[in-house]
């Protein structure tokens, strides 16, 4: 199948997008992989940034080049299905990518959030970066460091018990989904559990949950109500408030990197360190 390739200057930097179709998919398996492969070896490219989200990557986990794709020296950003990869990456390589904005829709909009283009740009020129929440979120006091690691709550939990699914001890594990339901949200919560996920971490951020839509018979279960027994269940402690998810303004958070997480009653701060930048 033929692939459409643009290039146009965003910022001092070319972007290069190819664009075929095939079904669902943003291309066959065998042209998503070759893209893949292909970015990484061509020296023109710094980011290799997702169009979009949906579903794909998961047909591409067993025969993508991790080594090849981490000794590249890209800078792999994304979120929702690329979630799949950058875990992949992080079990097979530790090599670091960036949970951020896609082309569609972050930088395809009319005008892009300005939160968003800020906080991409100064991650990806570091050499540290923090995200702030100042909206009191009654979260817990703490102070914890270790390794910044998650994405969309569905493809980690997709991932549990695969060759794909990394194991990180003392880590601070962040979280994000769309369009899912509490009781849903919940349940993929306790699989994490259940599968000793939340019990090697020291802390658990939660992004944004929107876009679902409670029924009569849910009887005053809402996403509070599950916030609150999952709270409850968890062997660490749950922050909320994280700028990050299917939404306008979001932050970007390099997986894989060291990272402090300090909190009190009223705010938090996230300060990552130690991971790969742009060459300016």
């Amino acid at each position: 199948m033929a692939s459409q390739r643009w290039r146009r200057r965003v910022a001092g930097y070319t972007i290069i997008t190819i664009r075929p179709k095939f079904q669902r998919f943003g291309g066959t398996d065998a042209a998503r992989l070759a893209q893949f492969h292909a970015a990484a070896a061509d020296p023109e490219v710094q980011i290799v940034m997702a169009l979009r989200g949906g579903y794909g990557l998961s047909r591409l986990l067993p025969v993508l080049d991790y080594n090849l794709l981490a000794e590249s020296g890209k800078l792999f950003v994304g979120h929702s299905d690329l979630t799949a990869f950058q875990m992949a990456l992080l079990k097979h390589t530790g090599a670091v990518s960036f949970s951020g904005p896609m082309l569609c829709d972050d930088f395809a909009r009319e005008a892009p959030s300005d939160f968003m283009c800020g906080q991409f740009w100064q991650c990806l020129i570091g050499p540290t970066h923090a995200v702030t929440n100042l909206i009191p979120q009654n979260n817990p006091a703490l102070e914890v460091s270790g390794t910044l690691w998650g994405g969309n709550l569905t493809m980690l939990t997709h991932l549990v018990g695969t060759p794909y699914m990394p194991q990180v001890d003392g880590g601070i594990l962040f979280v994000e989904d769309v369009s899912e339901h509490p009781y849903r949200v919940e349940r993929m919560l306790l699989q994490l559990l259940y599968s000793g996920v939340l019990a090697r971490q020291k802390a658990v951020l939660l992004g944004d949950f929107s876009n679902y839509r409670l029924g009569d018979f849910d009887n005053g279960y809402d996403f509070d109500a599950m916030l609150a027994y999952f709270r409850a269940q968890s062997p660490v402690p749950v922050l909320t408030g994280l700028p990050f998810g299917h939404v306008r303004d979001k932050a970007t958070l390099a997986v894989g990197c060291q990272a402090t997480l300090r909190s009190d009653t009223q705010n938090w701060q996230l300060t990552m360190r130690g991971y790969p930048v742009l060459e300016c």
